[in-house]
């Protein structure tokens, strides 16, 4: 028998929680015992406008179910609000265990008409947005000696998707933020992951079709979510979740080969391409400092 995950006495910070995925995630883990921070700016889908209204339904729904949780409407992009959040956080609730930087807004275009300013407000808000979500809490968790970090990370960040520059190079921008975070934090305990979801929410109602949507529902990806909060939460993984399928996905590295410093050539690439793109035996690399020594062994073994 499945023991049910318990948060009782722990305390999340949800961000972008006023509807969508971030609802979920705060009714489960509310449902499950933690306080909820339901942090929304209350802004339309490209960021513009901002509300108290979303966070104050949600905390509604929480608090009428039983649960115990309080609204924020910090922007995640301003350093002074997101730091005010963490410490009303602390002062009201004592701790904070759980951060899911879950916020952010949709400017898609292809990269020929993409303006500089409709990029830079993208990355704004789902990179350092995070960041500055994360290391507003880091130091607490660290003293505490536990924390939970979730990043939203997407496939198009993982594998692209047209029209999504912008998105797509925030998305993967919080992979790489999650692999040296879960490096830094882990003597700490502290875990950070990555979620990678596909469902049908405010951000992608008016690019799917209702068949999508349907199949695509957001509760689908609150289990994957909710067990990377808990303590059995693995550390440095991306969850892929859609339609009830839940993946592991990761990066790996060729075998390849080592060519002798005469041959190191562009020609010499380009004869042995094949070689080096075979993906047989191809396998993670666990941090930079294992790719340089993987290679290094490759040139002694040579």
């Amino acid at each position: 028998m499945q023991e049910t995950l318990n948060f009782a006495g722990q305390v999340a910070i949800i961000t972008g929680a006023g509807g969508g995925l971030g609802r979920l995630y705060a009714l489960d883990l509310a449902k499950r015992g933690a306080s909820i921070v339901v942090n929304d700016l209350g802004g339309t889908v490209d960021g513009s406008g901002s509300s108290t209204t979303a966070a104050e339904s949600v905390v509604a729904e929480i608090e009428a179910a039983g649960g115990k949780a309080m609204a924020n409407a910090a922007d995640v992009t301003d350093e002074v609000a997101v730091n005010a959040m963490v410490a009303d956080t602390i002062k009201t609730f004592g701790r904070i265990d759980i951060l899911i930087n879950n916020a952010g807004i949709l400017r898609d275009k292809s990269f020929t008409k993409l303006e500089i300013t409709n990029w830079n407000k993208v990355i704004d808000v789902h990179l350092n947005g995070a960041a500055l979500c994360t290391k507003a809490v880091w130091n607490h968790m660290k003293e505490q000696g536990y924390g939970r970090i979730i990043m939203t990370t997407s496939p198009s960040g993982i594998y692209g998707n047209f029209g999504q520059a912008n998105y797509g190079a925030a998305k993967a921008g919080l992979w790489g933020m999650m692999n040296t975070l879960g490096l830094e934090g882990a003597k700490s305990n502290i875990h950070v992951n990555c979620i990678a979801p596909s469902a049908g929410t405010r951000m992608t109602e008016t690019i799917m079709d209702a068949g999508t949507l349907k199949m695509l529902a957001p509760e689908n990806i609150t289990p994957a979510v909710v067990f990377l909060c808990s303590e059995t939460a693995p550390n440095r993984r991306v969850l892929v979740a859609a339609a009830g399928t839940y993946t592991l996905a990761e990066m790996v590295e060729t075998q390849g080969i080592h060519l002798a410093e005469a041959e190191r050539t562009p020609e010499a690439i380009a004869a042995h391409w094949e070689k080096i793109a075979d993906r047989e035996n191809a396998e993670p690399v666990n941090s930079a400092m294992e790719g340089v020594a993987k290679l290094v062994k490759a040139m002694v073994n040579a």
